[in-house]
């Protein structure tokens, strides 16, 4: 059964300059590459912050500066790369997590869930579909920030074909006063779903004044912490997770089998 290497990214950014954001974090970075892991992962917003200046910020999808740098860090890396940048494509704007794979192959996810609080639903179109990704033989939810607080959107429903994920990775620019919920939330939503668990979260302080804890985690199926670093400061952390003991585990305690099934129909809120 397969491992897979997971890096999580805790810093902080430069406010609206993605090209010295870019620089930070390939400093940041070193040579970590293929010996070392199999995918790194991003704050929210990585290249800007979480800037609701969309007009003046996001970039063309099919020539974002930000995303190239993402899919040549993943080339010259020989690993995936994922994190959220600001795009407009189509005359519509969008935070949307991108995942590169080394071999120049790009997927994405559009962030569903807005922050209203932060007028972000004004400033940016609204997701409609889930993305599940693969990567060692996991397959991995991807989500943006709030989607952590929305239990629904984010449920898996075992059938026939199995699990539908087995990793819920959300990336966040999540503030300090309402760290308590992100942990929370990260604990909660792997315990329901049987699945492992990574939110990586920026520190710092923004243009606006507002402040980032970090409180990035690695939690696993039971809600334990596999990687949870001190607060309020940068760093760069590598674990690794097990699919024979995520499988074990769910045999064991299948409270999947007396779940609630649904059906999920989505409209956008008014």
């Amino acid at each position: 059964m397969s491992t897979l290497r997971i890096t999580l990214v805790q810093c902080d950014l430069r406010w609206e300059s993605p090209s010295a954001n870019c620089s930070m974090l390939e400093a940041l970075l070193g040579d970590l590459d293929a010996r070392h892991t199999d995918l790194i992962v991003l704050p929210e917003m990585f290249a800007t912050g979480f800037t609701m200046n969309s007009r003046e910020m996001a970039e063309p999808m099919t020539e974002s500066p930000s995303v190239a740098w993402l899919s040549e860090q993943a080339r010259r890396r020989g690993c995936v790369i994922t994190g959220s940048v600001a795009v407009v494509e189509a005359g519509e704007y969008y935070n949307r997590l991108i995942w590169a794979r080394p071999d120049g192959g790009l997927e994405h996810y559009d962030k569903c869930h807005l922050f209203r609080m932060a007028g972000e639903h004004e400033r940016y179109g609204m997701g409609k579909q889930r993305v599940v990704v693969e990567l060692n033989g996991f397959r991995l939810l991807l989500s943006v920030c709030y989607d952590l607080r929305f239990p629904v959107w984010l449920r898996q429903q075992p059938g026939e074909a199995g699990f539908e994920y087995d990793v819920l990775l959300c990336v966040a620019n999540w503030p300090a006063p309402r760290r308590h919920p992100w942990r929370t939330l990260l604990q909660a939503r792997a315990i329901e779903n049987l699945c492992y668990v990574v939110g990586v979260n920026r520190v710092g302080e923004d243009a606006k004044g507002m402040a980032y804890a970090g409180d990035s985690m690695l939690v696993d199926y039971k809600g334990e912490a596999v990687v949870d670093e001190p607060r309020d400061r940068a760093f760069l952390r590598t674990a690794h997770i097990e699919r024979q003991a995520l499988e074990d585990f769910r045999q064991a305690f299948p409270a999947w089998q007396d779940a609630d099934s649904f059906t999920l129909t989505h409209e956008i809120p008014r």
